[in-house]
């Protein structure tokens, strides 16, 4: 049914909630993680402290990353080169090229790679159709595209309530 790849595997409250362990428990050994209210603010040029620390703490338990966004190639290469993980820009999420991209950087299958994001029809909907399992977390902030925030009206109810 078309209206399950909308829905995310797992939800959780923030990127804090996933953590190494976990991830591995589920057979993961990659993220494809969203840059704009999933990694850092919309518009941000900077990781916070915090959230730097979460990424090391993944990339050095063996997980790997590399960032997808619809966002252009020099911000999106900057927080990646801090980071130390590809990157796939002007993605054009929900379409699958971008992911199989990130596939190939990672160098791994779809069923051991999650796709993480904070939009329903963006990264989660991309995600799914490229086969990735795919977690979708909270909006980092509400500043936001217009577009954005009309579109979050639209996917409430495929929201669900975090994971455990």
């Amino acid at each position: 049914m078309f209206l399950q790849v909308l829905r995310p595997n797992y939800s959780y409250e923030s990127l804090y909630h996933i953590g190494p362990e976990d991830l591995k428990a589920k057979g993961l050994k990659g993220l494809i993680i969203d840059l704009d209210n999933t990694s850092l603010e919309h518009g941000g040029a900077f990781l916070s402290p915090e959230r730097e620390a979460w990424f090391s703490s993944l990339l050095h338990s063996g997980i790997k990353i590399c960032l997808v966004s619809n966002n252009t190639s020099v911000r999106a290469k900057n927080i990646s080169d801090s980071l130390g993980v590809p990157y796939v820009s002007n993605a054009m999420k929900p379409f699958k090229r971008a992911f199989r991209k990130a596939l190939e950087a990672l160098d791994l299958p779809a069923h051991q790679v999650a796709g993480v994001g904070d939009q329903i029809f963006t990264d989660i909907w991309g995600g799914n159709r490229a086969g990735l399992i795919t977690i979708l977390v909270t909006p980092l902030g509400s500043r936001e595209h217009w577009w954005t925030r009309m579109i979050r009206r639209v996917e409430r109810p495929f929201r669900r309530s975090p994971s455990p």
